[in-house]
């Protein structure tokens, strides 16, 4: 997995991004959810989506992942507040050292596209789920802007066709799987939760 470009972390790292990050995109993200337990949120950058889920939730519990140093370092000052109810640390998301069935609910925030094998990440992701735990998730589509906005990112950048994530999530026997395009059918959110 390749670290964040340094554009991209910018954003993401920017007050306006995480603003709008907590403010409009996670409700939209969660679909009237609500959360307890422990999460993990996988490709977290900044932080920002989970501190927010650790304001509104407040039985909830919350270990955030990325590739990127510079953005687990940024996630753990974010989320330093929220004491042992958070943690941060470095992973590749295709490949978690993290136990199976162990997490409530796992969150994917727009980290999927930059896996070139994001169908290893998306089976990392059930894996730790326990059975009847909650996958949530948005990411970009195989569009023309997508493209041209990642354009001469390589081979580790994949986006998605809704087509492809359903049938994914069919493979690895997620149930109630709900995919809905947003935002003119620029991304996709989705949910799922594990089978039995």
């Amino acid at each position: 997995m390749p670290e964040m470009p340094a554009v991209a972390r910018a954003l993401v790292t920017s007050p306006p991004y995480q603003l709008i990050a907590r403010r409009v995109v996670l409700p939209w993200v969660l679909q009237g959810e609500h959360l307890a337990g422990e999460g993990l949120e996988i490709g977290a950058g900044s932080g920002a989506m989970t501190a927010q889920l650790l304001t509104v939730f407040p039985r909830l519990r919350m270990v955030v992942t990325d590739f990127d140093p510079a953005m687990v370092t940024a996630a753990r000052h974010a989320l330093a507040p929220f004491g042992d109810r958070a943690s941060a640390r470095r992973a590749d998301a295709t490949r978690l050292r993290l136990d199976d069935g162990r997490f409530d609910v796992v969150l994917s925030a727009a980290m999927l596209h930059h896996v070139g094998a994001w169908e290893d990440a998306l089976a990392e992701a059930v894996r730790v789920l326990r059975p009847g735990g909650l996958l949530l998730g948005y990411d970009l589509l195989d569009t023309a802007p997508a493209r041209l906005l990642h354009f001469g990112q390589g081979q580790d950048t994949r986006l998605l066709r809704p087509g492809q994530l359903r049938a994914e999530l069919a493979r690895l026997q997620a149930v109630t799987i709900r995919i809905r395009p947003g935002i003119a059918h620029l991304v996709v959110r989705f949910a799922a939760r594990k089978g039995p």
